[in-house]
């Protein structure tokens, strides 16, 4: 399978940004996590959340909308997510 590709777009919230992914997410169902313990059971929230800034996230089909803490800053955050989501998804 090839590398997931990932488009990022910001959101009507300043610290919420949506990672749209070349293909669909593993399961059908959407998933909300608002912190690490919920996401004890998805491997790929379990990444996201391992990224340092990460507070919340929203999976559904081929997206991830992504809620950072207000003190992190996207240019910091979106490279180690993007990583995080194609080692997950490889």
């Amino acid at each position: 399978m090839s590398e997931v590709e990932i488009q990022v777009e910001g959101t009507p919230n300043p610290n919420a940004a949506k990672f749209t992914l070349s293909r669909s997410l593993p399961t059908d169902e959407s998933r909300s996590y608002f912190d690490a313990d919920a996401a004890a059971g998805d491997p790929l929230a379990r990444r996201l959340f391992d990224v340092e800034g990460v507070r919340a996230l929203l999976m559904v089909d081929n997206f991830i909308t992504v809620t950072k803490a207000e003190e992190a800053r996207w240019d910091d955050l979106v490279p180690p997510i993007r990583e995080a989501i194609r080692r997950a998804l490889a």
